[in-house]
């Protein structure tokens, strides 16, 4: 089962990738929702529903069917701003019929409303189909439901502002951190899709996003099969440190395709062994050695180099240095007659950043 994109004919520069604030908020308030889906972070979302405020809590609860199984594709931009405030403008701007439709999708999956054209605001018997999915899925999404109905405008006012109070009371202290990441993977994407094209930088995004083999469609392996196309708006991929694991996919017809997909954890480290790390702080003990030390931070230098820059003998320091060697905090490269000798900056780092510093200092 598989979402299909089509970008048959579509411009390299279709394809973006971008940052978007609306959509990392979204991703935030799903965790919140559904703290079961992301255990990672059942700590971060404990946190913030201690610091809530009980009215923001409130309102979170009455509106959450709009991120909790899915989200409303408004929530997802396919033209993403730089602001929150920028992006909830657009919204903003959407009519009213996309607004309450995509509002009122309350399924996810194959099993997505469907109004086959027909606005709720105007058709009755979709109003009706409207009223008793959102019946069937608890008081507070049928009120909800019925009072976007009936006042779209106010419904809506009221959703944005309850985005804002979001943002004030935990998204702007979270996005600082991660804009960061998402700036980092956004480079890395976008070096592909210039230097490799389209489908190395759709293999970077995951492995359930290919390109197909005649390079006309996007392939996401998700639980359903559904089509669209990119061919007039383009294609957006949004990175999600907070998204993880889903991949998002905004597919509705009239909507502009979006992809949110998680960016990828940091690779662990390998453990380093104690005997590796006991080996290390006792190479470090000696004064001599960090002396040296302090002066291969400035650069690589020769045996004999370092032997008179500190008045030791030649033998002497090739001692110590054997010792750091072994400890793996110098690498040596030979330039001809001489082997220069440089800091290992990666392994000393791990070690602290307080010896870092007293070395670089």
């Amino acid at each position: 089962m598989t979402l299909r994109i089509d970008i048959g004919g579509l411009p390299a520069e279709g394809v973006r990738f971008a940052a978007s604030p609306l959509a990392e908020l979204t991703a935030m308030l799903h965790v919140l929702a559904e703290p079961g889906h992301h255990p990672q972070l059942a700590g971060w979302a404990a946190d913030v529903w201690a610091g809530l405020s009980p009215e923001l809590a409130e309102r979170l609860r009455e509106a959450e069917f709009l991120w909790r199984s899915s989200q409303a594709d408004f929530l997802i931009p396919g033209r993403p701003r730089p602001t929150l405030a920028e992006e909830l403008d657009d919204v903003d701007r959407i009519e009213d019929e996309r607004y309450v439709t995509a509002a009122l999708v309350t399924t996810c999956g194959s099993n997505r409303v469907h109004f086959a054209g027909r606005s709720p605001l105007t058709d009755a018997t979709a109003r009706e189909r409207a009223l008793d999915v959102a019946q069937a899925r608890g008081a507070l999404q049928e009120a909800f439901a019925e009072r976007l109905l009936a006042d779209p405008a106010t419904v809506r006012a009221r959703v944005r502002d309850t985005l804002e109070q979001c943002a004030a009371a935990f998204f702007d202290a979270a996005w600082t951190g991660v804009a960061v990441r998402l700036a980092t993977d956004l480079r890395l994407k976008n070096d592909l899709l210039r230097r490799q094209g389209v489908g190395a930088a759709l293999a970077s995004v995951s492995g359930a996003v290919t390109l197909a083999p005649d390079g006309d469609c996007i392939v996401v392996d998700k639980l359903q099969d559904k089509a669209t196309s990119a061919r007039d708006s383009g294609v957006t991929f949004i990175p999600s440190v907070y998204g993880r694991p889903h991949l998002v996919a905004v597919h509705a017809p009239g909507w502009h395709p979006v992809v949110q997909y998680p960016v990828a954890e940091p690779a662990p480290s390998e453990p380093v062994p104690l005997e590796t790390v006991t080996l290390r702080l006792d190479a470090l003990a000696h004064p001599v050695r960090l002396r040296l030390l302090r002066t291969l931070a400035r650069g690589p230098h020769t045996t004999g180099e370092l032997a008179h820059a500190w008045e030791l003998s030649p033998p002497e320091v090739s001692r110590h240095l054997a010792v750091l060697r072994r400890a793996g905090l110098l690498t040596a490269r030979r330039q001809g007659r001489y082997v220069r000798y440089s800091l290992n900056l990666p392994d000393l780092t791990a070690l602290g950043t307080d010896l870092l510093a007293a070395v670089l200092r």
